[in-house]
């Protein structure tokens, strides 16, 4: 392999990509368009729920308790009131409402007959996920309302507050805040550059067959390797330009902590891009064309990386058969890799084996690159 020949075949491909702006647009603009697009869309967090309430009671203590709904940062109380079940109903159907609370008539006053009174909670349970995340936020302002007014009568009659005999003292580690774009947009970076390397590089070749210079090329001394070689490095340094502006924008325009290495993250970031982008080359090698290559391209990065890599949706919960499927898509590696780096600021003796296991993705891709090259030369 000669360093003159490589350098020439990357040098021909960086004229190309400067001369066609939709390859810089790819290259760049579309994946900051795409992080912008996803981290502010995709978001698990779960605030200020559209919440309707009847007042059966109307009474201070129904108004204390409606004032802890309002003082919540999870529920945004209706302005009117409803009066019926038929009007919840239609709050919830028209999307005014995600939760109804039903304050029966009870509640404030002494009945005298030891019935403790039932808060009926109401929920739209469409999105199940979003449901039960209103549902445990709307027990939660209950049971501390019920607890403070348990507390006070308990003073009122003389007696003495009671000890628990254990109490909880919940600590997150890595997320303090719990939310939800500090591990999205990390796992959201692997998923971008996966798909974006892949199809920059799967038009490539592609392209060389059907504008006929791919034969004036065989016809030179030009090696299989060094023609790979030298059409992948211009994309490997516009993948690293890509990485780069993605951290920065993660750090800057959605404020996610990167408490590990900085170097590091780079180091596995481009042994990632090798792999992405010789996929990409391997699969303009073998199409020949550059509208199927595309497809074929997307098909194979953006479904596997975004569904089974477990940026979104967690493995253990799979199926013991996709849970075995996820070991093939190197996104799966890349996404634990920057999980690990930006939450839990660990190092590569904790990330030695999704690293070891990413590097042989690259190191098998490129060969599968060079061996598919020689395949169709013959």
């Amino acid at each position: 392999m000669r360093a003159r020949r490589v350098w020439a075949v990357a040098r021909k491909e960086a004229l190309h990509i400067r001369r066609d702006p939709r390859s810089l647009a790819m290259g760049i603009a579309i994946p900051m368009l795409l992080l912008v697009l996803f981290g502010y869309a995709l978001t698990l967090d779960v605030d200020d729920v559209p919440l309707v309430v009847w007042d059966q009671s109307e009474t201070p203590a129904s108004r204390e308790l409606i004032a802890g709904f309002q003082g919540s940062r999870y529920f945004s109380l209706r302005a009117s009131y409803a009066s019926s079940y038929a009007e919840i109903e239609r709050a919830i159907d028209l999307g005014e409402a995600l939760m109804a609370i039903v304050v029966p008539p009870a509640l404030g006053r002494e009945t005298g007959t030891g019935t403790v009174p039932v808060v009926q909670i109401l929920v739209d349970g469409s999105d199940s996920n979003t449901a039960a995340l209103a549902i445990g936020y709307g027990e939660s302002v209950v049971r501390r309302w019920s607890q403070e007014v348990a507390l006070d009568r308990l003073q009122r009659r003389g007696g003495r507050s009671m000890e628990l005999p254990l109490e909880v003292r919940p600590r997150v580690w890595f997320n303090a805040d719990l939310e939800s774009k500090n591990y999205i947009i990390p796992g959201l970076i692997a998923v971008i550059m996966m798909v974006i390397a892949a199809l920059l590089t799967s038009l490539t070749v592609a392209r060389e067959w059907e504008t006929g210079t791919m034969e004036q090329v065989i016809s030179t001394p030009l090696k299989g390797p060094e023609l790979i070689l030298g059409k992948f490095l211009p994309y490997f340094g516009i993948g690293l330009l890509d990485v780069l502006l993605a951290v920065l924008m993660g750090a800057f325009v959605f404020a996610v902590p990167l408490r590990g290495s900085v170097t590091l993250l780079f180091v596995l970031a481009a042994v990632f891009l090798t792999g992405t982008l010789a996929l990409g080359l391997a699969i303009s090698i073998v199409t020949r064309g550059q509208l199927l290559a595309s497809q074929l391209a997307m098909v194979l990065t953006f479904l596997p990386a975004f569904m089974l890599s477990g940026f979104m949706y967690n493995i253990d919960n799979m199926p013991r058969a996709i849970r075995a499927v996820t070991y093939l898509v190197p996104a799966r590696y890349f996404v634990t890799l920057l999980k690990g780096i930006y939450l839990k600021g660990i190092g590569l003796d904790l990330l030695a084996l999704p690293a070891l296991l990413l590097a042989l993705f690259s190191v098998v891709m490129f060969a599968v690159a060079i061996f598919a090259f020689h395949k169709h030369l013959e």
